[in-house]
Parts: structure tokens; C-alpha cells; sequence
């Protein structure tokens, strides 16, 4: 008598002990509820198209063996690896697009926020994660592309069909096998995934030339929010424009780009020169450093389409003869691609640039391939097959963007060097900040700001882009608050109304969504003139037509109000 009525109590007393375990730990029990009705959906939804009866993994769960190394795989900032970084309740890995459409459709029929992942790049890890900020917020999955990674070079139209999981390193690859005339112009870390850098715009050593990556696509194919297959045919000129510089994860899954290949010349010419300037010293006003850097800043934007000059400026530390005597000093590396032989690169220059001293023993000739080969950071002369690999040594790093309208006139310059020295010996940094600045002009000063959403073209003499990294996650803070006052000490020598900054050096300082109803004039004011200045307004019209629910979202996605 007394165990049956023990049972019964325990029957009245299990409902409310469900409801106390759940509301103690309600991610543990709604993933696994939300995983099971997902894998359920994701089976009964997906055909395999080749009828295989072995067909691989697709879909890896918080407990597979596999889950943590593929989401480490494509993790390229540290600050974003922590245990304490909200994790994907699953991560999918298709191998063909009508999963991704199963993965849409079960998605929105779970609740669950879509994250689009190609190579990992973006700065503000939200290809991957979230913010703390939303950790309470729905639950989310990842889409991996890096299945979806094949590419056919057409060399009859000059074309090439390029999977978004594909990286910029194996499309470089692929032309140099089929061609030693033709490259394509995107940008010079070869682990970058093509998907979501040609739908930031994506520019590299030879966009004064070309045009951007962006600039150069003729076909796309994508899953939108309905789960429905788009071309260019399909989706309209108006998507079609959104997702070449607007950021394609605001719009769907693109799954792969239809590229113009354009023709380089046999033999490219590299050179490499720096100035270096110490700051102790009382008058540095006539010194080459600086009088290079002034004249670079009112030719390099002048300079012929064929020919990249940027400057990449650093500050350190040295010791006087080998004495404990230490003196601080600033260098300016201007490194050079020419589109051409050596002989016309040192005239060419010189007759721009006499400043830099530019000799013919200065220069190396060598194929496009070899450049590129150069620019990735490798030896020119390397098997051009170490392209190919995906993995590289990941840092903890911060990094933000400028566009240079005007000019730094050499008190300005001279400040940022003082402030550069005063976090280096005054603040711990130990690793300085460098300041990467690329050139604009030639072919992006005859592209209207309007042509694609990314509006950075006729006026920019160059684009800034500040980047630390450091080593100790307890340094985080410290480096963050660095790299802020920096950018808050540019602000008068950089583009104003608005303060413009390029979408694939993401930077969630310039503001964020507060939530999936963010208003237009919220989301404008906040980040998306910043990187798309007057197109920002076009692109909300184009999310409210594609994806009027937002079910494309994240902390800077387009409004679709």
C-alpha cells in the first residue's frame, strides 16, 4: 500500500520535476528535442540523387566525434575558439545543393538561425557563431560549404564556374593548371572562401586593373529562403545585384559563382622597398620615410591600372649598436606589382615616384601564379600546390577599416606615429598595430558607386585597413581598447558622412542588429551606410522582396523593413 501510493506521488510530481529540468538547463533538452525532429526532417526531405546506398555524413551533432574538429577547422580568429562562444546545435556538411535546400526548409520548420560558412574569414565570426550578446536567443546551425568546392575553367568564353566552398588559393590553382595568361582578381590570402568573399566585393593586387572579384561575375546559383534554386535568370537582376558587394547571407545560401577570367601578361614585376624613420630624433619632417609616404599619398591612386603600390606602416622597438639603448622606429614597406616587364616598371615608377628609389636590382620578374604565390605569403618560387591548403596558423586578432578621401598631412602622420609609440612603451602592447593601405583608382574610379552595392570607387585615394593580433586570450581586452583609440585618433583624416568601412573587414564596433525586427533606420544609421552609403536602401528593398520574414539573419544582415 505504502509503495503505491509512493508511485503515485512520484506520477503527480514528474510533470513539475520535467518543468524544473528543463528551466535549469533549457539548451541541453531543447537541442536534443530540436536535433531529433531536425535529422528526421533533413532524411525525409533529401533525396539521394545518385542513388548510393553509402552515402556520406552530412549532418554532425553536438556528440559526434567530428562536430568539434569541422568547427574548428575554419576558425580563423582565436578571440572566437573558446569554450564560452555559443556552439552550432549542428553543423551540416552537403555535398550537393538539394541539401542545402532540406537544411533551409527544416530549418525554418525548427526555429532555427541559419549560419552560412564557405572559408571562415569573416572578422566577426558570424559565419559561425553569434555574439554574447544574442546567446539567449533561437538556437542556430551551420551550413559548411567546404564540400561544395569544384571548379570548371572555360577558357573558349573566358569563364569559370566556382563552388562557394571552393577558396580563393584552389580557383587560383585552377587557372594557372589550364592557363599561364589568364587570373582573376580577388584578394591575396589564398584560404579565404570564395562564397563570402566575392559577395563582399573582394579585391586583391589587381583590382586596380580589373575591378573587384564582384566586378567580375556573370552567374550565380543559390537557395533563397523558400528553399527554391535561383540563377541570375531565376532571381532577377535586382538579387542579383544585391549579392555581388551587399553580403549573399543576407539573401540565402549561394552555392556557387560564374566568374570572368581575365588575361594577365607572361611576366608581372615585383618589388619591395622600405623607408624606415626613428622617432627620437627632433626633426623628422624631411625625412625619405616621410617625404616618400606624402608623395605615395597624392600619386598612388594616379598611378596606371597595371601597377598595385600599396604601404603597409609598423612601428618597433630596436637596440642602438647593441646597447640596452633602445630607439623607436617606424617603417613603411611599399611593396609593388606591375603588370609587366621590369625595365617598364622602374621607368614607370620613377617617373611617378622618383621618391621611392626604385632600381631595376630592386625588381623580380615572374609569372601571375608567382605573384600570387608571393602575396599569400609564400616563396615565389614554391609548388604552386601549396595553394591548395585550406588550414592555416590561427591568432586572437582585431581589425577595422578606413577609406582616405584627402590626403594625411604630416602632423597627422606624425601623431599616429607618437600614439602607435605610446602603446608600445607605455601601454604593454606588445605587438603593434600595423596599418595595411591599398591603393585605389584605375578601374574602380570608372565603376559607379552604384553598379554594385559596394560603393567605395571614384574619390578614395586609398582604403585603411588597422590590424593587431597578440597571443594571451587575457590580453583580449587591452588589445580591443587599443585598436578602438586608434581608429578614434583617425577620425578626422578619414572619409566622413558617412565614415566608411569595407563589409569583409566586418566590424561589430560600427553597431549591430538588436534583434531579428531591427528597423531600416536603425540598421542604416548604425552600420549599413558605412558600407554601402546610398545602396544600403536598395538593398532593404531587395531583402523585403527575397525574404520579407528576415529568416536570413544575423547582428549586421540586411532589414527587410
Amino acid at each position: 500500500m505504502a509503495n503505491n501510493i509512493q508511485k503515485h506521488l512520484l506520477l503527480l510530481r514528474l510533470p513539475l520535476l520535467i518543468t524544473i529540468f528543463i528551466s535549469i538547463f533549457p539548451s541541453i533538452s531543447l537541442s536534443f528535442s530540436i536535433t531529433d525532429s531536425f535529422v528526421q526532417c533533413f532524411s525525409s526531405n533529401t533525396t539521394n540523387p545518385n542513388n548510393n546506398t553509402t552515402s556520406p555524413q552530412v549532418i554532425f551533432t553536438l556528440n559526434d566525434p567530428s562536430y568539434q574538429p569541422i568547427l574548428q577547422s575554419s576558425i580563423r580568429n582565436l578571440i572566437f575558439s573558446q569554450n564560452s562562444t555559443p556552439k552550432p546545435i549542428l553543423i551540416i556538411t552537403p555535398h550537393n545543393i538539394f541539401q542545402i535546400q532540406s537544411a533551409i526548409t527544416c530549418s525554418k520548420n525548427q526555429g532555427l538561425q541559419v549560419k552560412v560558412r564557405s572559408g571562415g574569414h569573416d572578422y566577426e565570426r558570424l559565419s559561425y557563431t553569434t555574439s554574447y550578446h544574442y546567446h539567449h536567443h533561437e538556437p542556430f546551425i551551420i551550413i559548411d560549404l567546404f564540400n561544395l568546392r569544384s571548379i570548371t575553367i572555360n577558357l573558349e568564353d573566358e569563364t569559370a564556374w566556382v563552388e562557394s566552398g571552393a577558396i580563393v588559393g584552389e580557383l587560383y590553382h585552377a587557372i594557372a593548371k589550364a592557363s599561364s595568361v589568364h587570373g582573376f582578381p580577388a584578394g591575396s590570402c589564398h584560404t579565404m572562401g570564395i562564397g563570402g568573399h566575392v559577395s563582399g566585393g573582394g579585391f586583391g593586387t589587381i583590382f586596380r586593373k580589373y575591378g573587384l572579384a564582384a566586378d567580375n561575375i556573370v552567374d550565380a546559383t543559390m537557395v533563397d529562403s523558400e528553399g527554391r534554386i535561383l540563377n541570375r535568370t531565376l532571381m532577377g537582376e535586382d538579387l542579383f545585384w544585391a549579392i555581388r558587394g551587399g553580403g549573399g547571407s543576407s539573401f540565402g545560401v549561394i552555392t556557387s559563382w560564374k566568374v570572368k577570367i581575365v588575361r594577365v601578361p607572361p611576366t608581372v614585376t615585383i618589388f619591395d622597398i622600405s623607408k624606415s624613420v626613428v622617432l627620437e630624433e627632433d626633426d623628422v619632417d624631411d625625412d625619405a620615410s616621410i617625404v616618400s609616404f606624402m608623395k605615395w599619398q597624392n600619386i598612388a591612386n594616379k598611378l596606371p591600372g597595371e601597377i598595385f603600390l600599396h604601404a603597409v606602416m609598423g612601428i618597433r622597438s630596436v637596440n642602438v649598436n647593441g646597447s640596452s639603448t633602445s630607439r623607436t622606429v617606424i617603417t613603411i614597406s611599399f611593396t609593388g606589382l606591375y603588370l609587366g616587364e621590369a625595365d617598364k616598371a622602374v621607368s614607370l615608377v620613377n617617373e611617378n615616384f622618383a621618391e621611392l628609389g626604385l632600381q631595376r636590382n630592386n625588381c623580380k620578374q615572374m609569372s601571375w601564379i608567382q605573384s600570387v604565390l608571393y602575396f599569400s605569403g609564400f616563396s615565389y618560387k614554391s609548388n604552386i600546390d601549396v595553394l591548395l591548403q585550406r588550414n592555416q596558423t590561427s591568432q586572437s586578432f582585431k581589425a577595422k577599416s578606413d577609406y582616405v578621401t584627402k590626403p594625411i598631412p604630416v602632423s597627422g602622420l606624425k601623431g599616429l606615429w607618437k600614439k602607435m609609440k605610446m602603446m608600445m612603451l607605455f601601454e604593454g602592447i606588445k605587438n603593434p598595430p600595423v596599418l595595411i593601405l591599398t591603393p585605389y583608382g584605375g578601374r574602380m574610379s570608372e565603376i559607379s558607386e552604384s553598379e554594385t552595392p559596394f560603393p567605395h570607387r571614384r574619390g578614395i585615394i586609398y582604403g585603411v585597413q588597422y590590424y593587431v593580433s597578440w597571443d594571451l586570450n587575457n590580453e583580449t581586452g587591452k588589445y580591443l581598447m587599443m585598436m578602438r583609440r586608434l581608429y578614434e585618433y583617425m577620425t578626422p583624416y578619414v572619409s566622413k558622412n558617412p565614415r566608411a568601412a569595407y563589409l569583409n573587414y566586418r566590424d561589430l564596433d560600427l553597431g549591430v542588429n538588436r534583434d531579428k525586427n531591427t528597423s531600416y533606420e536603425e540598421a542604416r544609421s548604425s552600420w549599413g551606410s558605412k558600407y554601402f552609403k546610398n545602396n544600403f536602401e536598395r538593398l532593404v528593398k531587395v531583402k523585403a522582396d527575397v525574404d520579407p520574414d528576415n529568416f536570413f539573419w544575423n547582428e549586421q544582415s540586411i532589414p527587410p523593413q
